[in-house]
């Protein structure tokens, strides 16, 4: 397997056990050390990844490494194995067992493809400075989305706990959620309790068997099943809420961070005129082709109209959950961005105003059920619209459809 640079192994005086699974797969070079030199190796070798066995590995020490490994560009993996507490947010946990040695070479295999993904934008922005977006700094789990399946009496506080740190859809069943993974950009799947082996052994199944979401972040709070599937990033995460949350987030963040850079590439390629955090229109590209789809409109006949879904500003991840909904869900012809007072505007090309509240009705629903930190705190955004007349402008149609959010929200 070809990689970047080294793979560095961070153990006791004792070579560890899951390092032969890294032998076996043909990686090369990896480097032993331990952790008090750990951080002087990093430096000088300027790895591709970084392996950690926790199992008497010293807290405090691991904490100021992956500070520090957090910081590299670009991304740098932390693979934190068998991991007995929570974790910092970038260690990405791994639990062995006996017979998967495997999963550890996809796990490294999948977080190496985000850390070439992203080495691909850097080169990317620094060659085409004309196309050149603005690649968020933030945290990519806060606009990140994971689906918490389950029915059982732990359903509430994981909700909350993972509430607090992105966005979540709640799924009391697996055909709710198999709707959920169809029709929303999921970050991660966390499966709760209140189902039986089968029904769990076959939900696993069919997402290993869809080369969509073998990649995807799924985590098993029971550890009633050996997870062998064919997904890269599955693991077994038990314990309170907290913890289950903690951990689950580096896996979620790694998956977000992707998602991230392969909108930020679109966006290249589109002349930066596309959003990265959104895959929406930029402001100033969003009323140039309004002002072209309104003149084109006029002068060829045919409908236009458009969508303004409005958000609580207490709730500021809410748009983006919307935004990136939207993204998903529009028709090709269709386009949208956020706006400066943060609603999310969408034109509905050759589209009248019956048909446009039929689609809006349908984003809408889905907006709904995105929760953020409280059990029954939901995005409920509230839709205006408004569609083209013959006498209009594009300043003449937004400003008739300021006039009815300004009505729908008094």
């Amino acid at each position: 397997m070809s990689q970047q640079g080294p793979v560095i192994v961070v153990s006791t005086a004792e070579r560890p056990s899951f390092a032969a699974a890294l032998d076996e797969a043909g990686i090369f070079p990896v480097i032993d050390t331990v952790l008090a030199e750990a951080s002087r190796a990093i430096g000088q070798l300027q790895p591709a990844a970084v392996l950690v066995g926790m199992a008497e590995t010293l807290e405090a020490g691991f904490v100021a490494l992956a500070r520090q490994i957090a910081a590299a560009r670009p991304y740098l993996p932390l693979i934190a194995v068998d991991p007995v507490t929570a974790l910092p947010g970038n260690a990405i946990p791994f639990s062995q067992r006996a017979t998967n040695s495997d999963r550890l070479i996809a796990r490294l295999r999948a977080a190496l493809r985000v850390r070439t993904l992203h080495t691909t934008v850097m080169r990317r922005l620094d060659a085409e400075p004309a196309a050149r977006p603005s690649l968020p700094d933030g945290d990519p789990v806060r606009d990140a989305t994971v689906l918490l399946i389950g029915r059982g009496a732990a359903y509430p506080a994981l909700s909350v706990a993972l509430g607090e740190r992105m966005g979540v859809v709640g799924a009391l069943s697996i055909e709710a959620a198999a709707r959920h993974l169809n029709t929303r950009d999921i970050d991660g799947i966390v499966l709760g309790e209140g189902f039986s082996v089968r029904v769990v052994d076959a939900f696993l199944t069919v997402l290993s068997e869809d080369a969509r979401f073998r990649n995807l972040p799924v985590v098993l709070t029971s550890d009633e099943l050996v997870p062998t599937y064919d997904l890269a990033n599955l693991e077994i995460i038990a314990g309170d809420p907290g913890q289950v949350a903690a951990n689950s987030s580096s896996l979620i963040r790694q998956h977000a961070l992707e998602m991230l850079l392969s909108r930020t590439l679109r966006s290249i390629d589109a002349g930066g005129l596309l959003d990265p955090r959104t895959g929406l229109m930029i402001p100033a590209a969003f009323d140039r082709e309004l002002a072209r789809a309104v003149d084109q409109t006029l002068s060829n006949g045919g409908g236009l109209s458009v969508a303004r879904f409005a958000f609580d500003a207490a709730q500021p991840r809410a748009q983006f959950d919307a935004a990136r909904i939207v993204s998903r869900l529009m028709r090709q012809m269709d386009f949208g961005a956020i706006k400066p007072d943060g609603s999310v505007m969408v034109v509905f090309a050759e589209t009248d105003l019956r048909n446009a509240h039929m689609i809006a009705r349908r984003l809408s629903s889905v907006m709904r059920h995105t929760s953020h930190g409280k059990r029954d705190a939901r995005s409920e955004p509230v839709v205006t619209l408004a569609t083209l007349l013959p006498a209009d402008s594009a300043a003449s149609l937004l400003a008739r459809l300021d006039e009815e959010a300004r009505r729908a929200a008094s």
